[in-house]
């Protein structure tokens, strides 16, 4: 049992910072929108903006207690704050956003590869792991995304 903790451990360890540092050094333009992986980010119309992740999921009330890896580790942007209210520090954000999805949608899919090394409960414990550990996040870029994009918009529509 101690064994497999100590694997386990040292397997998500390294899955979270491999992915999470790998994602920093890959180039911007997989985030644009004009790339085929943008399919992933597109708003689904269930999402209404944001607003279905708000009424039945109160994201806006949980979101802000859950820590920021750039935050934590003093890497990569930070996701808290809006630094400055500008077009293209929306933009920044919004692709900052996307690549934080990413990131933990390679850690949630990476749940069931522990099944090679673990006893099927032990897989199953690791699996549940990803999910309860990566999707609040997933939820919370697409949530503060939908909102960006709002704001984009109202912002491109007064530069005009």
């Amino acid at each position: 049992m101690v064994k497999l903790l100590i694997i386990n451990g040292l397997g998500w360890l390294v899955l979270h910072f491999g992915i999470s540092l790998g994602l920093l050094y890959v180039s911007d333009t997989l985030f644009q929108n004009t790339h085929p992986l943008n399919r992933v980010f597109r708003e689904r119309a269930f999402e209404e903006k944001g607003l279905f992740w708000k009424k039945y999921l109160a994201v806006h009330r949980w979101k802000d207690r859950l820590p920021d890896g750039a935050s934590l580790f003093n890497l990569g942007y930070k996701k808290k704050v809006l630094p400055e209210k500008s077009v293209e520090e929306v933009n920044r954000f919004i692709k900052e956003t996307k690549r934080a999805e990413l990131t933990h949608w390679l850690l949630f899919l990476s749940g069931p590869f522990f099944f090679f090394w673990n006893p099927v409960w032990a897989g199953w414990v690791n699996v549940i792991y990803a999910s309860l550990l990566n999707l609040p996040f997933i939820i919370i870029q697409r949530y503060n995304r939908a909102r960006l994009n709002s704001i984009q918009i109202v912002m491109k529509n007064r530069r005009k």
